[in-house]
């Protein structure tokens, strides 16, 4: 072997031992975007839940939510971030609740063009680790994969007696 080739053989060793480390942490990362996209949609309804009054009144003249009454917008909206920021938090029904808080962000944009770009730039990270969480699942520290082999292993038990 030439010295080229030597240096490249322990190079490639060195990365593909950072890649096995790097997903080892895979499943905090996984946690840790599902939890601060989470908090974000929270905080954002407890400050709606402590006066409705005043977020009846944003809904009305503020947010102009497509197809709702304001009423009931204000009201939906407050409800979905509490409830779905709760699911994704836990990773139960995780893609979903990641897929329903995607699509309430962009309606969010919509709703709110008088947010301009910089607050619309605050949006897209939220998108991006919605969608990640959409895409590959909300990960192994969740309700979802525990619930998952708790599933499969009843009904490999269930076949079993069959």
């Amino acid at each position: 072997m030439t010295t080229c080739s030597v240096a490249l053989n322990r190079m490639e060793k060195r990365y593909d031992r950072i890649v096995q480390w790097l997903s080892y942490l895979a499943p905090f990362a996984d946690l840790a975007v599902r939890l601060w996209v989470a908090r974000i949609f929270w905080l954002a309804g407890m400050a709606k839940l402590q006066s409705m009054t005043a977020t009846v009144a944003l809904f009305r003249y503020m947010y102009h939510v497509p197809l709702l009454p304001p009423v009931w917008a204000a009201y939906i909206g407050t409800g979905v971030e509490i409830v779905f920021p709760i699911l994704l938090a836990f990773g139960l029904a995780g893609r979903f609740a990641a897929g329903f808080l995607f699509i309430y962000n962009i309606i969010t944009v919509i709703s709110y063009p008088q947010m301009g770009f910089s607050g619309m730039m605050d949006q897209v990270p939220w998108g991006i680790f919605l969608l990640v969480t959409i895409v590959y699942g909300p990960g192994v520290f969740s309700l979802d994969y525990g619930l998952n082999r708790i599933w499969k292993r009843m009904s490999h038990a269930v076949q079993k007696t069959v």
